[in-house]
């Protein structure tokens, strides 16, 4: 497969809006000198709520978006397309597909813990697809799994602060913690922008972004893929596509990643 990819071809990624931005965030850190392709797919934020079906279907329009644009591999920045989509398009394309659940439950079932507690949207609660991963490396392992319908919305419009809120984010907390986790991933992309509402009720240290574990993950695998960009420059080159409301997106994305100019409309 790679060996008729160049390896200075940009990356894909996609989420539905700019929450897989906190991945392209992480990336770009360990990963500099690496091309990249954005798409937010906006005009169907938010997928929580959306059905199999239409998961499967936007998740294959946009990797053919991003195949046509030339990228050597494709990340799913987002914990939603993964449970739902991945396993329906992972063999349809001839560069690696990453997807952020897969990756990241590998790495948290291995790593020796008893007790894991999860924090995702509805559909990738409904998907049971971390459950079944972390499972699938660790027999033994218990899990939890709850579905925080309010969180990507709160994180998207940053009204954390508001009291509605605060209380919501602290009785889902506390929920959790009766479970009594050795860790609690954080299995939706927007909610580590959270974390200083969910320290005020759990150690910093039991709380997983995923971003962290799935960046190292795909850079060894481009690694050992021979697919590591050798670009010696001091910039990259950074596009970014949105689906609808571009302006929208880019004054959201602040949460995450600064964009230099506006998205282009697709």
């Amino acid at each position: 497969m790679t060996s008729i990819i160049n390896n200075n071809l940009p990356i894909g990624f996609f989420d539905s809006g700019v929450g897989g931005l906190s991945v392209l965030a992480r990336f770009k850190k360990v990963l500099p000198a690496e091309n990249i392709i954005y798409f937010g797919d906006t005009i169907h934020l938010p997928y929580g709520n959306k059905s199999r079906e239409e998961l499967i279907s936007y998740a294959g329009n946009i990797i053919n978006f991003l195949s046509e644009k030339g990228v050597k591999a494709v990340i799913i920045a987002c914990n939603t397309s993964s449970a739902q989509a991945y396993d329906y398009i992972k063999d349809n394309y001839n560069f690696p597909i990453y997807p952020i659940i897969q990756c990241c439950a590998k790495q948290v079932a291995e790593s020796g813990i008893n007790r894991v507690g999860i924090f995702a949207t509805e559909a990738t609660v409904k998907s049971k697809k971390y459950s079944s991963e972390l499972l699938k490396y660790n027999p033994n392992i218990q899990v939890k799994e709850m579905a925080s319908k309010n969180w990507v919305g709160i994180v998207e419009r940053t009204d954390e602060n508001l009291d509605e809120n605060i209380k919501n984010i602290k009785n889902e907390i506390r929920e959790m913690l009766d479970f009594h986790p050795d860790k609690i991933i954080l299995g939706c992309t927007h909610y580590p922008y959270l974390m200083d509402e969910f320290i005020k009720y759990a150690p910093k240290e039991i709380f997983v972004d995923p971003a962290e574990i799935f960046v190292e993950y795909i850079k060894q695998d481009l690694k050992n893929k021979g697919l590591i960009s050798d670009n010696k420059s001091d910039k990259s080159r950074e596009q970014f596509y949105v689906s609808a409301n571009p302006k929208e997106f880019v004054r959201n994305a602040k949460i995450f990643y600064d964009i230099d100019s506006l998205p282009e409309l697709v």
